[in-house]
């Protein structure tokens, strides 16, 4: 089911038929440099365990250019805690949160992240009437950076030692696009 429509851009509700696909992008080391790590690819049974658990609190998609399944993304509300660790404790306004990758390397360095992230930008806004919107990319993942900060995302909170990857913790930024 289309979620969402802008250009020649569609993102749709992930299907259990998008099981392969995920393990084929999850598999591939170019992909896993960015995301998840190249210690970490991903067979059937892992994405069936990581993106079909039955956790109702992400709307997991996958992102299509030109009617070709391209890439997934993910949204979800913040939770309290994530308030509290961000720095937005005291915000009361609706805050959500997203995560993505082009899982077809043919498509990168043409623009297509930056139309991604502005599009998912305007549904949540529109749609699903977000307040601000985060992220919290690897800070040595510069190629991210550069695409949230084009589509108007700004560096807010430093995190040091926040995310596992290829076998360490890696510091992140939190980003922010405040509607």
């Amino acid at each position: 089911m289309n979620l969402y429509t802008h250009g020649n851009l569609t993102v749709r509700l992930l299907a259990e038929t998008d099981a392969s696909l995920l393990a084929d992008w999850l598999s591939d080391p170019l992909v896993l440099t960015y995301y998840e790590g190249r210690d970490r690819p991903h067979d059937a049974e892992m994405v069936k365990q990581s993106f079909f658990d039955g956790d109702e609190s992400n709307t997991r998609c996958i992102v299509q250019y030109d009617g070709q399944d391209i890439g997934y993304i993910q949204f979800y509300a913040i939770t309290d805690e994530e308030r509290i660790e961000y720095g937005y404790g005291d915000f009361t306004g609706s805050i959500f949160g997203m995560d993505q990758f082009i899982g077809e390397t043919s498509f990168w360095n043409q623009g297509i992240g930056t139309e991604l992230v502005i599009t998912m930008v305007r549904y949540l806004r529109s749609h699903k009437g977000a307040d601000k919107i985060v992220m919290d990319p690897q800070a040595w993942n510069e190629r991210a950076l550069r695409v949230y900060e084009k589509a108007g995302f700004v560096k807010k909170k430093y995190l040091p030692e926040h995310e596992w990857h290829e076998g360490e913790y890696r510091d992140c930024w939190i980003i922010e696009y405040e509607v």
